[in-house]
C-alpha cells in the first residue's frame, strides 16, 4: 500500500457528520492529541520508571498517521504531496545530510 491508497482507505473511515469545511480543524486536533498521548508514553518511560510500550507507542503513531491522512484531505492534497514537499524542504535545507551548524543558523522559513 502506498500513502495515497493509505489515505483514500482511511478517509473510508471519516466521520461523515463532519462539514467539508471542518475537516482540517478535526485533523489538527486530532494530531495535537494523539502526538500528546505518544510523548506522554515516553515521559513515562524516560522519566517515570515504565517500561517503552512499544505496542502502544506504534498504535498512537498509527493515529498519528490517520490525522495527517485527514489533514491532507482537508486540504484537498494527497499525502504523498505533504510528505514529498516535507523531504524537497529539508533537501535544500541539508543538502549533504543533516548538519548541527546548518540547523543552527538556518534563515526563518
Amino acid at each position: 500500500m502506498n500513502v495515497n491508497e493509505y489515505q483514500k482507505e482511511a478517509m473510508t473511515l471519516l466521520n461523515p457528520d463532519i462539514p467539508r469545511e471542518d475537516v482540517l480543524l478535526n485533523a489538527l486536533m486530532g494530531l495535537c492529541g494523539e502526538s500528546g498521548e505518544a510523548i506522554d508514553l515516553m515521559k513515562k518511560h524516560r522519566f517515570q520508571g515504565h517500561p517503552l510500550d512499544r505496542e502502544k507507542m506504534i498504535k498512537e503513531l498509527g493515529d498519528v498517521a490517520w490525522y495527517l491522512a485527514e489533514a491532507a484531505t482537508g486540504l484537498g492534497v494527497d499525502l504523498s504531496d505533504i510528505l514529498q514537499r516535507n523531504l524537497d524542504k529539508l533537501h535544500a535545507r541539508y543538502p549533504m545530510g543533516f548538519d548541527t551548524q546548518r540547523s543552527q543558523q538556518r534563515e526563518a522559513e
